[in-house]
């Protein structure tokens, strides 16, 4: 930035809400046709299926939302020394824009990298899964794509996280259900 900041900006394709329509109208289509070739496949919803995927595209595609996720996503974390969320740049995102502070750090499924910086992988695999778990069951708001390409490992074996773009949001009750089947799974009482 001109005040000497490095960031990361990401930038919607030119031209993509045209062809993500007339992809949508190849799917409505293709759901159509399986439709009147199939009448037994209704139970699927298809055509709602596809109206799922324009909707939640569409929220994608506004670059503010995955500003706003982003940023709801740090201040639950913003105590926790073991997970991190790059910082918002808001004066510089817009609806096909998104600048975030910018993130550097070792990906966090290249063992050898993590293993030469000296930090332990169990206790970087713990911070992630003790992240997710935190999101999870704690805020019930949780990053939808943690793959390696998503997540960072820090100087101080901490992680830091990137790309918002598809976040989940669990009730209460369905925490609980998860939970519960967590414990079953874990215990080895799969009548539970």
């Amino acid at each position: 930035t001109p005040e000497g900041r490095e960031v990361a900006v990401k930038v919607l394709r030119p031209g993509i809400e045209a062809k993500f329509a007339r992809d949508l109208e190849l799917f409505y289509w293709g759901a159509e046709m399986a439709l009147a070739a199939r009448p037994s496949l209704r139970r699927f919803k298809p055509i709602e299926s596809v109206r799922t995927l324009a909707d939640t595209v569409a929220l994608e595609m506004d670059l503010r939302y995955e500003a706003a996720a982003a940023s709801e996503l740090g201040e639950n974390f913003a105590d926790d020394p073991t997970f991190h969320v790059p910082a918002i740049d808001w004066s510089r995102t817009g609806r096909r824009v998104l600048t975030t502070a910018r993130v550097s750090g070792i990906p966090i499924d290249d063992r050898t990298a993590i293993l030469a910086a000296g930090h332990d992988p169990e206790t970087v695999l713990a911070n992630a899964g003790n992240a997710f778990f935190k999101q999870v069951f704690r805020d019930g708001f949780f990053h939808g794509d943690l793959h390696a390409g998503n997540l960072f490992v820090q100087p101080d074996g901490s992680i830091t996280a990137v790309d918002f773009g598809i976040m989940g949001r669990l009730d209460r009750s369905t925490r609980r259900h998860l939970a519960e089947l967590l414990l079953a799974f874990l215990s080895g009482d799969y009548r539970r």
